[in-house]
């Protein structure tokens, strides 16, 4: 395809990666690469995600690995586990799946090439009205984006759906018929055969108008970007990730919001809806001594001392666990973990436990013995860290508190070492 090869003349040099459904448009791209020497000459390979959704996902998994090896492409399979019992439609929990394998893929500066073109634009931008979405949901899906180590790139998002089904049939490419495509339950299927064939009819230029208007926003939205970018540079506590609260709630919508999203979506989290977001404009305010937690599918936010703190969903933990340790790495209850800096072995192994409400120490130093309630307090620990910090015990004596505090005791336990608390956010 001329488009393509102009597209690739305009791409600095980099690997490119293909994410190969086998459906007709992915079929389409890769093949049309796999014919130009420049797109081998960059290591051309797929990836094809296998959702395990259909009782014949494996055979499509073979049917891609063996085509694109034909074509003289290297194809990697990724099987994914799609979690849709966490608050997911079926369709997002999919989606979130697929792009979680191909950022975590994708070598250092390697291009993803994915085969969207004018109608998904075109149907992205409709989904992102009925949601209520802004200007940077309705200016719809980027041409280029990071994604992981590289950079995701939709080079036909300006080519009809219908130039490339023509090449499929012209080159007599076999492709994979995914009945879900077919399934009008599913939010953007309904779109695409129910409600695009009906505006067509009455406004032949639908998907034109729908695109140009989508371009007009995105132009909208790069302009306001320069803007909160420059805010969120101020707003951005890069040492701790957190965020003003106050500052951040002062900028008008346009850049509120926008902010928002990008600071989530840099930490690997998912944006919240329209009412999500007005919760956490009015946990803002909140009085000293309220935590406010707001949370969502894939992301919680905490207001806490003034500023916005953005995690991902925090599991359960047991307050009664327990771990003897000696030195060796520990893998903690919330995914951190514990271990001796510089490594070696203590002397006699400790009780490693949790907190259970009402411990007291005295760093070795100080004077006094405190309440451990009053060290987090006074140390400024976020509080979702507290109930996963680690409690030293020789016995039953509290030695030591994570890597913040230890006693005189704990001090001659651990000599030239020092235990190093890692936690998990």
């Amino acid at each position: 395809m001329d488009t393509l090869r102009l597209a690739l003349q305009q791409q600095p040099q980099g690997h490119l990666c293909v994410a190969y459904s086998g459906g007709p448009d992915s079929t389409a791209l890769l093949h049309a690469l796999s014919q130009m020497p420049e797109a081998q000459a960059r290591e051309l390979r797929a990836l094809h995600i296998d959702h395990g959704l259909h009782d014949l996902s494996d055979a499509w998994a073979i049917h891609c690995k063996q085509l694109a090896q034909e074509w003289g492409v290297w194809c990697l399979v990724l099987r994914v586990e799609v979690d849709h019992a966490r608050g997911y439609g079926l369709e997002a929990a999919a989606r979130d799946a697929r792009y979680r394998a191909f950022a975590a893929s994708l070598r250092k500066g390697e291009r993803l090439l994915l085969a969207h073109h004018r109608d998904d634009q075109a149907e992205t931008v409709l989904l992102k009205l009925l949601r209520g979405a802004g200007p940077e949901g309705l200016g719809g899906m980027r041409v280029t984006r990071r994604l992981g180590e590289g950079l995701l790139w939709r080079p036909l998002l300006d080519t009809p759906r219908e130039l490339l089904r023509q090449y499929v049939e012209e080159h007599e490419l076999p492709c994979i018929d995914d009945p879900s495509n077919q399934d009008a339950r599913l939010a953007r299927n309904f779109l695409r055969h129910e409600i695009l064939p009906r505006l067509t009819q009455h406004w032949p230029q639908a998907v034109d108008s729908i695109v140009h208007s989508a371009s007009l926003n995105r132009s909208a939205t790069e302009a306001l970007e320069r803007q909160w970018r420059s805010a969120q540079a101020q707003l951005l506590d890069t040492a701790t990730g957190s965020l003003d609260a106050s500052g951040w709630l002062a900028l008008s919508p346009a850049l509120r919001h926008p902010l928002l999203d990008d600071w989530l979506h840099a930490r690997g989290l998912s944006a919240p809806t329209t009412a999500q977001r007005e919760q956490i404009e009015r946990q803002c305010s909140a009085r000293d001594g309220q935590l406010p937690c707001i949370r969502w599918a894939g992301a919680e936010v905490h207001v806490w001392k003034g500023r916005l703190w953005a995690l991902p969903p925090q599991p359960s933990i047991d307050p009664h666990w327990h771990s003897a340790w000696q030195g060796e790495p520990l893998a903690l209850p919330d995914g951190g973990s514990l271990r001796l800096d510089p490594p070696g072995q203590l002397a006699e192994p400790l009780a490693i436990r949790l907190r259970q409400g009402g411990e007291q120490l005295r760093p070795a130093g100080d004077a006094h013995t405190r309440e451990l309630r009053d060290l987090f307090q006074q140390s400024a620990m976020p509080p979702w860290r507290r109930a996963a910090c680690p409690l030293l015990y020789a016995g039953d004596e509290l030695i030591g508190v994570g890597d913040r505090w230890l006693t005189a005791r704990g001090v001659a336990l651990f000599g030239e070492m020092r235990p190093l608390w890692q936690p998990a956010y």
